[in-house]
């Protein structure tokens, strides 16, 4: 029996590879997430949403960061699912976990208190998290555009887009192209990154639309 083996260049090698690690964290964030739904109104799988926002890096801010995007497909893990951080870093190195941790929220927090922390952490966040939370922020504004999630008012939908806004603010600078997609979605409902809206009193909005 002939044996074929596959030719190429170091580089072309290396893009291979890198593209097998890249399927890993999209099978490893399709696994948890199996039984999750979004909130909208066909109920979409939940693994649309991090497909998503590793798409929009790719596609729209030109990301081809491998870290970047593994951390894009697996930013809810930690947070949404029983995946444990060190579980993260077993699979896909301590670079992944550590941007991981950057974009997740703390759930033992009141909801009004993980937003607030949001607003005051942005920017402090790294590059890579920077990125990936812009791409959040844009792939869930637009969702918001397309259907309101079961449950919420026309109140809670702006609430969602000034707040998002008062967020990514804190994180100019971490892509022109991602950037200049959330102004465009935001100006629709009258909010700026440029500009600070007044302060909404929210006290039961969730901060995400998708769980």
């Amino acid at each position: 029996m002939r044996k074929f083996m596959c030719r190429g260049s170091p580089a072309l090698m290396a893009a291979t590879g890198e593209l097998g690690l890249l399927l890993e964290a999209a099978n490893f964030a399709a696994r948890k997430h199996r039984d999750q739904r979004r909130k909208d109104p066909p109920k979409t799988p939940y693994i649309n949403h991090p497909i998503g926002v590793a798409n929009i890096l790719g596609k729209e801010a030109a990301i081809s960061d491998l870290a970047t995007l593994q951390a894009a497909l697996l930013h809810d893990t930690v947070e949404d699912t029983d995946t444990r951080p060190e579980e993260l870093e077993a699979a896909f190195g301590p670079e992944v976990r550590a941007l991981v941790a950057e974009v997740s929220d703390d759930k033992s927090l009141p909801k009004e208190e993980r937003k607030r922390l949001q607003v005051v952490n942005a920017p402090k966040k790294s590059h890579k998290a920077r990125l990936i939370s812009q791409a959040d922020k844009l792939y869930n504004l637009r969702d918001l555009m397309q259907s309101t999630p079961e449950g919420w008012s026309e109140a809670r939908v702006q609430e969602y887009f000034e707040w998002a806004g008062r967020v990514v603010r804190g994180m100019l600078g971490a892509s022109p192209e991602l950037e200049a997609g959330l102004e465009e979605v935001l100006k629709t409902r009258g909010v700026s990154l440029y500009t600070s809206p007044p302060e909404v009193d929210s006290d039961t909005h969730s901060d995400s639309p998708p769980v």
